[in-house]
């Protein structure tokens, strides 16, 4: 679930760094570099990339912008070209089957049955179509807050390597305690300051 759906697993970051004085035009040319790039008609096994959040076939944001008001929402999108293991494995043992019948021997040195493999693997790649994945998120350049809107730890990872390949800027994960001290004021805050990790037994 993401952005536009009407529930949706997040997880929060702070950003680490700052923009620089013309953000927007910064924001704008590292989005356009790092837009997603389509590998159906190529034989690229993967691509990552920004889309659009209303179109994931939007890489150049002709449909809808990026920006709202002080917040960036983008999606981020992953396609990837996967064999299954089963799949090359039933291939793989038909292909020594026959050879060992052709040339008429009971089995097949290791480095046959390697390169079999690697043939294999690079041809039903190549007929594979692209599996894609997209996952969005929003980011509050006021407060330096990016909801991701998945908690899955590949995806978290994804995310933390593009924004900081795109923006040069550090994703920092905000357990219940960072955001606490982050909101807390005053009283509260002294009361933070004052707190002592404890194991709970």
């Amino acid at each position: 679930m993401g952005l536009l759906t009407g529930a949706a697993s997040l997880t929060r970051f702070a950003v680490e760094g700052d923009l620089p004085s013309s953000p927007w035009d910064f924001i704008a040319e590292q989005i356009k570099r790092h837009s997603f790039r389509d590998i159906d008609d190529t034989l690229d096994e993967y691509s990552v990339g920004w889309v659009s959040v209303a179109n994931m076939f939007d890489s150049s944001f002709a449909y809808a912008s990026y920006a709202a008001g002080d917040y960036v929402v983008l999606t981020l999108r992953v396609d990837e070209r996967r064999v299954s293991p089963a799949v090359l494995k039933k291939f793989c043992q038909k292909e020594e089957e026959r050879i060992k019948r052709e040339q008429q021997i009971p089995r097949l040195a290791r480095s046959a049955r390697t390169e079999i493999r690697e043939r294999l693997h690079a041809e039903l790649l190549r007929k594979s179509p692209p599996i894609p994945a997209t996952y969005d998120l929003c980011w509050n350049l006021a407060d330096g807050v990016v909801l991701f809107f998945s908690t899955s730890k590949k995806a978290v990872a994804l995310l933390e390597d593009l924004f900081k390949e795109t923006f040069g800027l550090a994703l920092i994960l905000q357990i219940p305690w960072l955001v606490g001290q982050r909101v807390a004021t005053g009283e509260a805050q002294r009361n933070f300051d004052s707190l002592q990790a404890a194991v709970l037994l």
